[in-house]
């Protein structure tokens, strides 16, 4: 089974990538430290499962099965 993340991650995550659709990519790295230009997020923990959420959702949405 997957890993089940906080609704707070997952809507500021759909948030972000809808508003800067094109500055994200498949990379964790590349989003990590987007992420902490964009927004002001206080908690590394938070940054990274922000990130990796990000980095989920591109991918997803390359193999098409984003909705």
């Amino acid at each position: 089974m997957g890993t089940v993340r906080e609704r707070a991650i997952k809507r500021i995550a759909y948030e972000l990538v809808k508003k800067y659709p094109e500055i994200w990519t498949r990379d964790f790295e590349h989003n990590k430290r987007t992420l902490s230009r964009v927004a002001d997020i206080p908690s590394k923990v938070y940054r990274n499962r922000i990130a990796g959420y990000i980095t989920r959702l591109k991918v997803r949405e390359e193999q098409g099965t984003l909705v």
